[in-house]
């Protein structure tokens, strides 16, 4: 029997979805709606789903059927997020047990979805998926747009996307570009600071063009100066979601300035072939990455680089791969992801079709994956030695034995998709400590506590 102003709710995707699931937790709590981490204790199951490319969309049916095959009578199930703003109708076809769905830009009417829900004379779904127009600039009330996991959290600071990618979704699913008013974002982010939050992860689907629908040059820039200066105590703040030709000067002079904002830069190249960029209606201006990456890492000499890849685009020749693999190489990045291209209809890229064999793209990514895991390596041999501050986030013992472990993270990992630091003995959770790294693999580091360094500490 479920239990009354009750939900469960599952979040799927990218970190900004998280956000975005917290946001409408956030409001049902506000409504004395108490969170179950079982479905069949809940009045009102949620799915917060991903519909980016095709295994996302096909997880978050896969969740939603689960879901809907267990369901009572004295339950509602409510697909909200990226799938449901893309193919309402079609998830509605494909899991019938779906009694709502919920768009992208409207997580803050959860509670009014619910109240439909209650008041409902018939059992045909309710839509609740305003076009773009009604959606843009709706007012947030008090709700914070962060997801805080642990010590870090992360902080939205903008959604929707201007960018004309061709093999891109986001824009027909997310809308243009909305940056958030920055009081909200200062003033979350002392929230988060009064927390005992050590990271903010500052997250948008292009986090480098804030402020531009404003107006406002170096948005950016200008949003990290003032960040600094109002949450003095959280000790890392890092930036996702760098969009090529977009970092400005002033932004790589701020990160330099500021010992707080970490030398990390997350930017998604997606490929290294100026005809396959064209293709991808990417910027195809390589000297820009070059010149760029290079001012960074002069600016910034400990700078961690991550970047992701599509391989197996239309058109793309083994050529072009090979262009991507040499560049690689030259690179050197300190992270990578590396994607195979999915068709996805409705996007620009649509009348070039799927032309390249499956076997062809897997073959091509399993290439660069085991290129960049031997150029990882050694990366990670080359910090052996060297002390590096690590953010202990869990605490364990070394398989096969008793012997005590921590796990963390240093700034060259940001959290869920890079690496870990595995450290001897069990500092306390929440410290940054000064870890003297003695191993290294393909992908984490291991070490153990420099006792020559102070730990760093924040009463709150």
């Amino acid at each position: 029997m479920s239990s009354s102003k009750s939900f469960h709710l599952v979040s799927l995707g990218c970190a900004k979805n998280t956000v975005d699931s917290e946001s409408m937790a956030q409001v049902l709590a506000g409504d004395g709606y108490r969170a179950s981490s079982s479905p069949a204790e809940a009045e009102v199951l949620i799915v917060n789903t991903c519909g980016f490319i095709g295994p996302a969309k096909e997880e978050s049916y896969q969740v939603l059927g689960e879901l809907a095959a267990g369901k009572r009578g004295d339950q509602w199930l409510i697909a909200a997020g990226c799938l449901s703003q893309r193919y309402g109708a079609e998830v509605i076809e494909r899991v019938p047990g779906v009694d709502a769905l919920l768009g992208t830009r409207r997580w803050m009417d959860v509670l009014e979805l619910v109240g439909k829900l209650r008041r409902r004379t018939s059992p045909e779904p309710l839509y609740h998926l305003p076009d773009e127009a009604a959606t843009v600039g709706r007012d947030e009330g008090d709700v914070l747009r962060v997801a805080q996991q642990g010590y870090s959290a992360y902080l939205k600071i903008a959604d929707g996307c201007r960018r004309p990618c061709a093999f891109c979704a986001i824009p027909l699913i997310k809308g243009t570009l909305v940056s958030r008013p920055r009081e909200s974002i200062l003033a979350e982010a002392r929230a988060l600071e009064a927390a005992g939050v050590r990271e903010i992860n500052l997250i948008a689907q292009d986090i480098t063009d804030y402020g531009h629908e404003l107006g406002v040059k170096d948005g950016l820039a200008s949003l990290l100066e003032a960040l600094v200066e109002t949450a003095p105590g959280v000790d890392w703040i890092r930036i996702l979601y760098n969009f090529p030709g977009s970092v400005t000067d002033r932004q790589i002079e701020v990160m330099a300035q500021h010992k707080q904002l970490i030398p990390y830069l997350d930017m998604p190249l997606q490929h290294a072939h100026p005809a396959t960029l064209k293709r991808m209606r990417r910027p195809a201006n390589m000297d820009w990455v070059h010149r760029t990456l290079a001012k960074m890492r002069a600016a910034l000499p400990d700078l961690a680089l991550r970047s992701t890849f599509i391989v197996g685009y239309p058109g793309e020749t083994e050529e072009e791969f090979q262009t991507l693999m040499d560049f690689i190489e030259e690179m050197r990045f300190d992270r990578l992801g590396v994607f195979t291209f999915s068709f996805e209809p409705g996007t620009t890229s649509e009348p070039l079709g799927d032309p390249l064999p499956q076997e062809v793209k897997d073959e091509r990514k399993e290439r660069l994956m085991l290129a960049q895991q031997r150029i990882s390596l050694e990366n990670n041999q080359a910090q052996v030695g060297k002390t590096l501050d690590v953010l202990i986030e869990g605490h364990g013992e070394v398989e096969g034995s008793d012997e005590p472990i921590a796990v963390g993270r240093s700034y060259r990992d940001a959290p869920e998709i890079d690496g870990l630091v595995f450290v001897e003995g069990q500092p306390p959770l929440g410290e940054i400590v000064p870890v003297r790294i003695t191993g290294a693999m393909p992908y984490d580091l291991s070490g153990v506590v420099d006792t020559g360094r102070s730990v760093i500490t924040i009463d709150f």
